[in-house]
């Protein structure tokens, strides 16, 4: 069975994922305040671990790409590290194409998903580096399958998804999110183009939500302003 699934996402009004563009806090309110609500948020949820998509999680590693002579033929299937009952870090990547030079991202035990195409050297780096990682088929899109590995292969039981918004919109197509978590920061974005908490890139006309809905099941007001809204993500039948 594969781990509950909140996405946990913090923005502005207007639905914009990017702090550094907000409006700045009003007079009197501290914008450090604002910032810890995520972070409390998220440690209070008590998750197996997160995920996010491959550009966040390059962000954050910030490991270089190696030399991997010679590697050999690997088998495309699940490779388990040394996880130590630490959290996971799930990173969303079909291509291979983030690098770790290390186990974990601050501290937490990475694990890479995967398309079945990336090479033999890649897999080889990644086992050098101590990082996990599972298999989305052959070229890294069938989540369900993945999201299923995750709590049959670790024992994740719940899962916090933290984008950005073109992750998002994948699962929300697959219907893997079980629930959204938003904090809505008292500023404005106000560009137009710019990523929001879901963007879908599927085929023109296709409607990722199709056959759910959202039922709000916590409002509340935290400090400076902050908004916390949480909805269940409910699914029509069949």
């Amino acid at each position: 069975m594969r781990p509950y699934i909140i996405c946990h996402m913090g923005t502005s009004i207007d639905g914009r994922l990017h702090p550094s563009r907000f409006t700045r806090a009003a007079e009197g309110i501290s914008q450090d305040v604002l910032r810890s609500h995520y972070e409390k948020v998220h440690d209070n949820f008590e998750a197996d671990g997160w995920i996010v998509g491959r550009k966040t999680m390059s962000e954050m590693a910030k490991g270089t790409e190696r030399s991997m002579a010679a590697a050999p033929k690997l088998p495309r299937q699940a490779h388990i590290a040394k996880p130590d009952g630490r959290k996971l870090a799930v990173g969303i990547d079909p291509s291979g194409r983030a690098h770790y030079g290390k186990d974990n991202v601050g501290g937490d035990h990475v694990v890479a998903v995967l398309g079945e195409q990336v090479s033999d050297a890649y897999l080889a780096e990644l086992r050098e580096d101590g990082v996990s990682y599972v298999f989305a088929g052959k070229t890294g899109d069938d989540l369900s399958g993945a999201m299923a590995q995750l709590g049959s292969v670790f024992g994740a039981k719940k899962l916090l998804l933290e984008g950005g918004g073109r992750i998002n919109g994948a699962f929300l197509k697959h219907h893997l999110i079980d629930e959204f978590s938003t904090l809505i920061y008292p500023a404005v974005d106000g560009v137009a183009g710019t990523q929001s908490i879901v963007d879908y890139t599927g085929p023109e006309g296709d409607r990722p939500g199709a056959g759910q809905s959202l039922r709000l099941t916590h409002c509340e007001m935290l400090e400076g302003g902050m908004v916390w809204l949480r909805h269940k993500v409910e699914r029509a039948p069949g």
